[in-house]
């Protein structure tokens, strides 16, 4: 149901507590509540988790996916989840959410993150979520914000440090350098068993495929960075610590107390208590630090991390000035080191680069090009070479970078060989390439470069992730490398006899596969899971389609808006890779109910200033499907303000005779998707004809609801589909009977028997009777009746 306004015009809220409070959730949900919103959040991989959350719901046509390097933007978005970076701050939206606010602190983010603080605000409301550290500034810096502290879920205990060997089950060792991890991974894996592997550094691909083993019980220890204590959502009940100190960019330190909690944090989700502690051998947090992270009293933060975004662009040297620029309150510090802004230095030395950036459009586009992220973590020097090569081609000739220049650079990261450490350079190395595949006005064909660059990161992400599955799984003895194949000796025999979906799938996996590789698991469900929606199809039965192979099928669910998944040999497949599968088809299942309804969904329905008639009819024509019987919403659609009924029209929506409908859900294909739907829901095949025949008989439903679910109207003896009954109550007024019966009657093949029923039922007795069509039934048996006054023994002497 949209969102009651109810809250003041551009409301700000503080959302502030420790982790496991629900913060993001209850964000998300509010979100979910009006008819647009945006969510910042600080992880790429955080930010796909929420995607994948939210599209699952409400399908994919509705939710984008805004990232540096990914971006998933479907024709008209409601809801945009992107990295705070990727914000795109010029679109209007009702609802803005920004997670991790105390990252307002950060040395090198922490610019960004104020930025947002300052000048991100949805239309109706705004959230700001985070640590309780930030409330001070907070309130200095948004004074009207409206607090609220929320209080842990569960419990999180400190215990006394432990060995490798003592670690319980579904534990998460926090180490702080990649090698560390690698080394951590290995030791457990000679240990205990096997072991997932969680780095910022990871594609979402992979990440997605390491977190979907650990989830699902297939290793039960995790090692992971600090990325972890980001918001991402694992079923981790102890953190333990295997080190207390970090390089953050410039020195390596111990890490604040507050710090180490947003990390133990991540122990217990939800109701479930967790605990966190130190590994041996290193040295037992103090008592204080211990206490204050189990009661998460910390002090509160005394500066923000601060830039100008009032940028002069006047000249190289106005550019740097104004990004000098101080601070224009006590509660905020100048940025120290920036990686754009060192690279602006970098490069403003160079005399080729001064005289090529004279104007304002140059030197704006040199910003453009520093501000391109070093993935790679290179030398300053190094990076900037690259930097400057790109600003030298855009400048000159089209404004375009060469293509084979650009395909030159790619080459030599497509590369599957080798081992982790050099699938992890590359990886690196592609998402600058990814990034800048997104400057759609630096290319001659960006969608050519957007798609290369994608699948070689899927391709380096499958390929790493199965060298850590090598190396930290398989290595401990547990299950040997899955192919795609099926595991059990009924589906064998299905693929043996080349019979059943799943051989179908298999032969599209291994055509799919690189250099004619026996396929994984992996490599197919990540190629589902990364597909376009346009790969795949949903037939009359349910049944999902992808690429020519049958996937699964969709079934009944809660309700008719939300059907439910079956996989087709499920039995083929891990339990993370079905439930990854699961949540792409659910997704697909809201797309099918958006189709079906044109488009028009009660969430997000656009209506200004509505009443609580306009809420309402938004709902009820939701759950409808977008085609409502007029006398069920009659009553709200007179008494709403006319702004209200306006807004209604403006998308889509219109009175009929005998409906309230979305045109778009009378068109052929919301049509079929409907059909779909309702099948489902009713566990009943499609009755014959629907919906493409305009009218059907009026047997082939069992009452009127059905008829109406299916958008038909029983008039007589036959069924009118919705959008042919309108056109023949609007083709001329009711009261004109001079010209005889609709011309759209007889154009349908109705015999003058049926028409006469058809009009008596839509309320035409008299155009029946003037036209000649002939008397209805009733009218007939009232002109053979004999009156009162002639029935045998009516009279006085009777």
């Amino acid at each position: 149901m949209p969102f009651a306004r109810a809250v003041e015009a551009s409301s700000i809220v503080a959302a502030l507590g420790p982790t496991n409070t629900g913060k993001t959730h209850r964000a998300i949900e509010r979100m979910l509540e009006h008819p647009s919103g945006m969510i910042g959040l600080p992880l790429r991989l955080l930010a796909r988790e929420v995607y994948d959350r939210v599209s699952a719901r409400l399908g994919e046509a509705r939710v984008a996916l805004l990232t540096g390097e990914e971006k998933r933007i479907p024709r008209r978005p409601a809801y945009w989840v992107c990295t705070v970076e990727a914000m795109p701050m010029d679109r209007d939206v009702d609802f803005v959410a920004v997670d991790e606010i105390q990252l307002c602190a950060h040395r090198e983010r922490g610019h960004v993150f104020t930025d947002r603080l300052l000048h991100a605000r949805g239309r109706y409301e705004t959230w700001f979520l985070g640590s309780d550290t930030m409330r001070p500034l907070l309130q200095r810096l948004v004074p009207t914000a409206a607090h609220r502290h929320l209080e842990r879920f569960s419990q999180l205990r400190h215990v006394p440090h432990r060995s490798l060997k003592g670690l319980p089950p579904r534990s998460a060792v926090v180490a702080f350098s990649v090698p560390h991890v690698y080394e951590m991974a290995e030791r457990i894996r000679r240990l205990r068993g096997g072991v997932a592997v969680v780095l910022g550094a990871l594609s979402p691909r992979t990440r997605n495929a390491q977190v979907a083993m650990y989830q699902a019980g297939e290793v039960q220890y995790l090692v992971a960075t600090d990325a972890i204590g980001m918001g991402l959502n694992l079923d981790v009940d102890h953190i333990a610590f295997a080190s207390r100190e970090k390089f953050d960019g410039r020195q390596q330190r111990a890490l604040e107390a507050d710090e180490l909690a947003q990390i133990a944090g991540r122990a217990g989700r939800h109701l479930n208590d967790g605990t966190f502690g130190m590994l041996r051998p290193v040295p037992e947090l103090p008592q204080a630090v211990a206490d204050a992270i189990e009661c998460h009293r910390f002090a509160p933060l005394r500066r923000l991390v601060w830039r100008s975004s009032d940028l002069d662009f006047s000249s190289i040297d106005a550019l740097v000035e104004s990004l000098l620029t101080s601070p224009f309150h006590a509660a905020l510090r100048r940025v120290e080191h920036a990686d754009d802004f060192d690279a602006l230095k970098t490069l403003a030395k160079l005399p080729d680069v001064r005289a090529a950036a004279r104007g304002s459009r140059e030197v704006a586009l040199l910003w453009e090009v520093c501000q391109i992220p070093d993935f790679r973590r290179l030398l300053l020097h190094r990076h900037a070479a690259t930097l400057l090569e790109i600003f030298r081609q855009l400048v000159r000739g089209d404004g375009r970078l060469d293509d084979e220049w650009l395909n030159a650079q790619i080459i030599r990261v497509d590369d599957l060989s080798g081992g982790i450490d050099e699938l992890t350079a590359r990886l690196a190395a592609v998402r600058t390439w990814t990034y800048v595949s997104h400057r759609t006005a630096w290319l001659r064909d960006p969608a050519y470069w957007q798609e290369r660059t994608r699948s070689i990161e899927d391709a380096l992400g499958d390929a790493l992730h199965q060298r850590l599955v090598e190396r930290f799984v398989e290595r401990a003895g547990a299950a040997p490398r899955r192919r795609f194949r099926p595991v059990d000796d009924h589906a064998a025999a299905r693929v043996a006899s080349g019979s059943g979906p799943f051989a179908q799938l298999r032969e599209l996996a291994e055509a799919m596969a690189p250099g004619g590789e026996e396929p994984t698991e992996a490599d197919f469900v990540q190629a589902v899971i990364e597909a376009a929606h346009d790969d795949f199809g949903i037939d009359r039965a349910g049944h999902v389609w992808f690429r020519g192979a049958r996937l699964g099928r969709l079934v009944r669910g809660k309700e008719l808006l939300l059907p439910a998944v079956v996989l087709d040999a499920p039995e083929a497949y891990g339990a993370g890779s079905r439930a990854q599968l699961e949540r792409r088809l659910v997704a697909l299942g809201r797309d099918l109910a958006t189709e079906a309804a044109g488009g028009f969904r009660a969430d997000a329905c656009e209506i200004r200033d509505p009443s609580a008639e306009a809420r309402g009819l938004a709902y009820r024509l939701d759950r409808a499907v977008g085609v409502l019987p007029k006398h069920e919403a009659r009553a709200q659609w007179r008494a709403m303000p006319e702004p209200a009924r306006r807004s209604f029209e403006a998308q889509g929506v219109r009175a009929g005779h005998r409906f309230l409908y979305v045109c778009d859900a009378l068109c052929p294909r919301a049509l079929e998707r409907r059909a779909t739907l309702v099948s489902l829901w009713l566990d009943a095949p499609i009755p014959e004809g629907v919906p493409v025949e305009p009218q059907v008989p009026g047997r082939s439903f069992r009452g009127t609801e059905e008829a109406r679910l299916y958008a038909y109207e029983r008039a007589g003896p036959t069924a009118l589909r919705v959008d042919v009954l309108e056109r023949v109550m609007s083709e001329r007024p009711i009261t004109d009977a001079a010209s005889g019966p609709p011309a759209l009657l007889h154009q349908l093949g109705l015999d003058d028997k049926a028409l006469s029923l058809v009009l008596a039922a839509l309320g035409r007795d008299g155009e029946r009777r003037d036209a000649g069509v002939g008397a209805s039934r009733r009218q007939r048996r009232r002109r053979r009746r004999p009156s009162r006054d002639n029935r045998p023994g009516s009279g006085p002497g009777g």
